[in-house]
């Protein structure tokens, strides 16, 4: 990893990183792909994707529809309310 690519990069990811520190941090930058290089030689043809490190199962509830119960309430707040609906005025002629 040369200076020139790792200024690009900073730039690209809108960086500012000192003259000083570029050659520091290509060196950087290079252990860390070659450490990426180095998982690459690990064959994992017969491992299974994961989401997650840990078996999590979501606790679920059941997906039914309700009103809330409290149409009274909401409906409390409106400017306008007919036989518990939205009063609004019209918009289509």
């Amino acid at each position: 990893m040369d200076t020139e690519t790792v200024k690009r990069i900073a730039h690209l990811a809108r960086i500012e990183v000192a003259d000083g520190e570029l050659e520091l941090l290509a060196d950087e930058i290079g252990a860390i792909i070659g450490w990426v290089e180095q998982l690459d030689e690990v064959d994992t043809s017969g491992v299974e994707p994961m989401t997650s490190v840990a078996e999590l199962t979501l606790p679920r509830r059941a997906d039914e529809v309700t009103d809330g119960g409290l149409r009274d309430d909401v409906l409390a707040n409106a400017p306008e309310h007919e036989k518990g609906f939205y009063t609004v005025p019209k918009v289509v002629e």
